[in-house]
């Protein structure tokens, strides 16, 4: 056998039919058991053996996906997981992936159908923040990447020869809240600039950045000899979902002329809901912003992105000039610039089809809506947890975490609860430091969440903070 097709079709596709039936027959039924268990050593045991010399039949290959790997899956897709910030995934979604697959596209560059979707993403992606519409962005992993992108482009728009000079002895520095995400401290260690290069700056009551901090720390810098280049926002914090000023920020990056980076991971969504989008005024100013749309966008693992205001700018951060990459004029290689011009990575597979048929599928409205509906339910579990003497919320409830503690629990008993509730099953949040304590934290992502789901993770809360009390 010289290829790697099946003689005999039949069989296949008989699985593929199967296969389909079976991923469907269970997303209709999500919800109707536990949202994650244990994976036992047993079936850990299965996964250490060495490479295969001899393959396997496909039947074979789907019938140890069912017993080994889809019980233990992660949960995000049931409506009772409420961990970390991810979403849940959809139907369209499923099928978007699929037939991604079957066109197995390069999507770094050169002329074809991809291309434009992806271009025609970018430019949705702009015009649900209030972007112009010539911005540039590419689609990649998540916020990891697309805030390093967005940190390198706005470090060789202030430097313009950093490419080629390095960083060298130029102490290049940049500004985010204490409660910014990891990847950002990350990303100016990567970018070799050090960690240390990102300004921690204190953050008020309702944890958005204290203007009044970064103000000092901007004039300290200078006088110091360092060269501040960047000032980052967060449209809803890992910890908490708060807000920056936007506005204020943007106002103050113009002052100073820094570059003005919105990280907006998640929140960035919520520019699609009407009641909420007034709350991230001044995203629209921004020069450059993360987003993930397998988060709130509830497309399917992976699907991040990046948009920059200024394309020139952009490229000439990350585009290369290689012989054997040579844009032509018309032909395969055509269709320039390509999406390899806007970031890091040549080979790139298809997200965008994902994003394009999710978004097209559902529509902007609606997915305002779904938006609309995790707050709700956000502000339903606050007001339970506010109903309940025993509970207490520990930060304000801006968009849709939800973080609180129990009033009889210390933080090792509230992290012993936490892991006691993902194994029963019943739901899944996790864990953050509010002012030092250990909280509950919920975060309502899932469009499939429900008041139901929320009074089954609050009655299950009683149950076992009771059970640890007698303990």
């Amino acid at each position: 056998m010289a290829g790697l097709d099946p003689d005999d079709w039949s069989e296949l596709r008989a699985l593929g039919h199967r296969m389909i039936d079976d991923i469907f027959a269970r997303a209709e039924h999500m919800g109707e058991g536990p949202v994650w268990r244990p994976m036992p050593q047993n079936e850990r045991a299965k996964f250490a053996g060495d490479l295969p010399g001899e393959g396997q039949g496909a039947s074979e290959l789907y019938e140890r996906f069912r017993q080994s790997i889809l019980p233990y899956s992660n949960g995000n897709p049931h409506p009772g997981f409420m961990g970390w910030v991810q979403g849940a995934g959809t139907p369209i979604g499923i099928l978007a992936e699929l037939l991604a697959a079957s066109l197995n596209d390069n999507c770094g560059g050169r002329d074809h159908a991809a291309i434009e979707v992806e271009r025609q993403v970018i430019r949705w992606t702009a015009e649900m923040v209030g972007f112009p519409a010539d911005a540039s962005g590419c689609l990649v992993t998540g916020s990891s990447l697309a805030n390093f992108i967005s940190v390198i482009t706005a470090s060789r728009a202030r430097v313009p020869g950093l490419r080629q000079e390095g960083v060298g002895q130029r102490k290049m520095v940049g500004y985010a809240a204490v409660t910014a995400h990891g990847c950002l401290p990350r990303a100016f260690d990567l970018a070799g600039f050090g960690s240390d290069a990102l300004r921690l700056v204190e953050v008020d009551e309702n944890y958005r950045i204290k203007l009044d901090h970064l103000r000092a720390l901007v004039a300290q810098d200078k006088q110091n000899d360092f060269v501040p280049f960047i000032v980052i926002g967060t449209a809803g914090t890992v910890d908490c979902g708060a807000v920056d000023e936007l506005d204020k920020l943007a106002d103050f990056a113009q002052q100073e002329k820094l570059w003005f980076h919105v990280d907006g991971a998640f929140g960035a969504l919520a520019c699609l809901s009407p009641t909420r989008r007034p709350l991230l005024n001044g995203i629209e100013r921004a020069d450059s912003l993360a987003v993930d749309f397998h988060k709130w966008g509830q497309v399917p693992y992976d699907a991040g992105c990046v948009v920059v205001r200024d394309a020139q700018l952009h490229a000439q951060a990350f585009a290369q000039s290689l012989h054997y990459l040579t844009r032509e004029d018309r032909g395969l290689a055509g269709n320039a610039p390509w999406f390899c011009d806007f970031g890091p990575d040549l080979s790139r597979g298809f997200r965008a089809l994902k994003v394009w048929m999710t978004l097209s599928h559902y529509g902007s409205e609606r997915m305002g809506e779904m938006v609309e509906n995790c707050c709700s339910m956000a502000q339903y579990l606050a007001e339970r947890v506010g109903q309940d003497d025993e509970l207490m919320l520990l930060a304000p409830v801006a968009l849709n975490i939800v973080c609180f503690g129990h009033s009889a629990l210390d933080d090792f008993q509230t992290g012993e609860l936490v892991k006691d509730l993902q194994e029963s099953g019943i739901a899944a949040p996790s864990t953050t430091r509010i002012n030092g304590r250990l909280a509950i934290r919920a975060a309502i992502v899932n469009h499939r969440t429900t008041r139901e789901t929320i009074d089954r993770m609050l009655d299950a809360i009683s149950a076992l903070a009771e059970k640890r009390r007698v303990d």
